[in-house]
C-alpha cells in the first residue's frame, strides 16, 4: 500500500466516501456512465482504485451510489426550504424554489439524477423513481391538506396525486432545459412555473373545475 494511501485510510469511512462520491459524480457529470473510468475517478478522488473498489464496489456500484446519495441530498434541501406554517401557495413556491437553487447549485448532481440515469435506464432508474415518489408524496400531502380544509369531495382530493405527479414532472423538465439556458435567474425559473401550475391548483383547491363543453 502506497504511502498515499495509507494517509487515506486513516480518514473515517464517511469522510472517505464522500471524497469518492464527490469525485465520481463530477465525472459521471462530464463523460456519462459508458465512458467515465474508474482511473480518473482514481485521479479525482485521490485514491487509487483498490480502495474505491473495497470501500464502494464496483463501477455499477459506485455509480448506483452517486445517485442515491444525490437524490437524498436533492429531496432534504426541498423538505428544508419549505415552511409548513405559511399559506399554501408560498409552500409550493418555497419548495421549488429549493429544488431549482438545489439544481442550480450542484448542475453536476442534476447531469448525474436525469440525464445520465435516463440514458442509461435499467437498474439506475430504480433510484430516481424512487426520489420521484416521494417527491411526488410531499406535493400530494400538501394538496391533499389544503383540499380536505376547503371541502373538496372526494373525487377531487384523489385527483392531487395525479397532479402532483404532473408538476414533479414539469420541474424535472424545466430544470433540465434550465441546464442550457443559465442566464435565467433561478426566481425568474421558479415564477414562470408557479404561474404554470398555481393558477391550476388555486382553481382545484378552491373546486373551480375545468370540463370540456357539450357537442
Amino acid at each position: 500500500m502506497s504511502v498515499e494511501d495509507r494517509r487515506v485510510k486513516r480518514l473515517p469511512r464517511e469522510v472517505r466516501e464522500k471524497q469518492i462520491l464527490d469525485a465520481a459524480v463530477r465525472v459521471f457529470s462530464e463523460h456519462g456512465y459508458h465512458e467515465a473510468s474508474m482511473d480518473e475517478v482514481s485521479e479525482v478522488a485521490g485514491v487509487s482504485k483498490p480502495m474505491i473498489y473495497a470501500y464502494l464496489g464496483s463501477k455499477e456500484d459506485l455509480f448506483a451510489a452517486c445517485i442515491r446519495r444525490e437524490a437524498g441530498l436533492l429531496l432534504e434541501a426541498i423538505v428544508a426550504g419549505v415552511d409548513a406554517t405559511v399559506a399554501p401557495d408560498m409552500q409550493l413556491w418555497m419548495g421549488l424554489k429549493a429544488f431549482f437553487e438545489f439544481v442550480g447549485g450542484n448542475k453536476q448532481s442534476w447531469r448525474v439524477l436525469h440525464r445520465q440515469v435516463i440514458s442509461q435506464g435499467g437498474p439506475f432508474s430504480d433510484e430516481v423513481l424512487a426520489m420521484r415518489s416521494r417527491a411526488i408524496t410531499l406535493v400530494d400531502a400538501l394538496l391533499v391538506g389544503v383540499a380536505t380544509k376547503r371541502g373538496m369531495d372526494e373525487h377531487a382530493q384523489k385527483s392531487t396525486e395525479a397532479m402532483s405527479a404532473a408538476l414533479v414532472g414539469a420541474s424535472e423538465s424545466l430544470a433540465d432545459w434550465w441546464l442550457d439556458h443559465p442566464a435565467v435567474p433561478t426566481r425568474t425559473v421558479v415564477a414562470w412555473l408557479m404561474n404554470l401550475v398555481w393558477m391550476g391548483f388555486g382553481d382545484l383547491v378552491e373546486g373551480n373545475v375545468w370540463s370540456p363543453a357539450e357537442h
